[in-house]
């Protein structure tokens, strides 16, 4: 194996008799080092888009999340719900209650959808990251106070009522187990009026900001006759917990009656599709790899033909055709490795230049989007797997063909 590697290596860096060769094997390791390097960027930009979405969500959903599997509601006293708020890693839970609801504002129904929770919600999200203030700087995020419910709306729910300082406002929802009385609508409603707290929020998702609408725990439930129920409990776990052994456990002690979910699985329909489209990325780029190892084959039986002399020095030397085989499998294996290794390198670099300078803009005015760059994020099994795959790609391509051309070749120059 040393022997046929060595002449391979040889050939690789010496001068052949044709300028053209060397050229040929030049362009040959530029492709495939020119697709590696793509194949490594698109990945890194997709990761980047889903970072960026991950990192928006991150300001408002929490940790993790804990639903009933069955229903929307369950009981707050539920021991199961105690005991996962009772784990060692947990630093802060909070009881949540959310359910869509209407406000009659100016003769118009709005639909809201209203998200009950506790003192505790501050310290499971990063809500106060995510706060705007209006005419009052001094705002707070207060939600109950001497017997008065205030509410913090979306930038949507703001737009629709006009602005952050709107009159107090009656929240309508239908009564638990109650029909529609059509002589009298309004009997078969829950009324609740809420105040402008002076604040909203931006999350910068459609999810949250067209509709949402953040008020007490106690609020939604009496709006919803739900008392002493919860729809959901966030959890915030303590810096040097293992998030995914905690979620494991915690899954175990739900017994399949609660469903424990970090911040990507609560958007699992979304970080799906963004993975599909990264794999469909990465099948696309995979082929134009697969394109760019043709052109190896190209260069080397341009080698072959070469080196008809060297191949007859080296059978009358004692070589077999076996050996002959390997030295330009071995000589297409070390452009493609070539290729990759410069490829992975020159991608890193650029991924890196984009990080730190963003040269690679959004159109439109600076802060017309909620970055001005492309984001990238370079994840090592990423690295990896780019370089695998085109080091797999490029040696089965070139293996037949090679082994095809070189065995022809020899069975000439044995004929003669």
């Amino acid at each position: 194996m040393a022997f046929p590697f060595f002449i391979a290596r040889r050939y690789l860096f010496s001068k052949k008799s044709h300028n053209a060769i060397n050229i040929i094997s030049g362009i040959s390791a530029a492709g495939v080092a020119f697709a590696a390097a793509a194949l490594l960027c698109v990945l890194g930009v997709f990761n980047g888009f889903r970072d960026l979405i991950g990192g928006l969500y991150t300001n408002f959903d929490p940790q993790l999340e804990v639903r009933p599997v069955e229903g929307k509601f369950a009981d707050a006293q539920d021991p199961i719900l105690t005991e996962i708020c009772k784990q060692k890693e947990v630093q802060a839970a909070s009881y949540g209650l959310d359910e869509l609801a209407m406000v009659p504002f100016q003769g118009r129904p709005v639909m809201v959808h209203v998200k009950g929770v506790d003192e505790n919600f501050r310290h499971c999200s990063n809500i106060d990251s995510i706060l705007y203030y209006g005419a009052n700087p001094y705002a707070e995020f207060v939600l109950q106070a001497a017997g008065v419910e205030y509410a913090v709306p979306s930038i949507g729910l703001t737009q629709q009522f006009g602005g952050i300082d709107f009159q107090p406002l009656p929240i309508c929802a239908p009564q638990s187990g109650e029909r529609i009385n059509l002589a009298n609508p309004q009997e078969s409603f829950n009324i609740e009026e809420i105040h402008a707290s002076g604040l909203f929020f931006y999350v910068h998702q459609k999810t949250y900001d067209d509709n949402y609408l953040i008020t007490s725990l106690d609020f939604a439930q009496r709006l919803f006759d739900k008392p002493g129920q919860v729809s959901s409990v966030a959890l915030q776990l303590r810096p040097d917990a293992n998030v995914d052994a905690v979620k494991d456990r915690m899954r175990t002690v739900a017994k399949g009656k609660y469903t424990v979910n970090d911040r990507y699985e609560q958007h699992r329909e979304l970080f799906n599709v963004m993975q599909i489209e990264k794999v469909m990325a990465y099948l696309f780029l995979t082929f134009i790899v697969l394109v760019a190892s043709f052109n190896i084959i190209g260069s080397v039986a341009m080698l072959i033909i070469d080196k008809r002399n060297d191949i007859e020095t080296l059978r009358h030397l004692g070589a077999s055709p076996r050996d002959i085989v390997r030295i330009f499998l071995h000589e297409s294996r070390l452009i493609t490795l070539l290729g990759a290794v410069i490829g992975v390198a020159v991608g890193l670099l650029l991924c890196w230049v984009q990080i730190e300078y963003g040269l690679i803009r959004f159109g439109g005015a600076e802060g017309s989007f909620i970055i001005d760059a492309y984001p990238v994020s370079v994840q090592w099994t990423d690295v990896v797997l780019v370089f695998v795959t085109v080091i797999i790609v490029g040696f089965l391509t070139a293996w037949l063909p090679v082994s095809y051309l070189t065995r022809k070749v020899i069975g000439q120059r044995d004929s003669e």
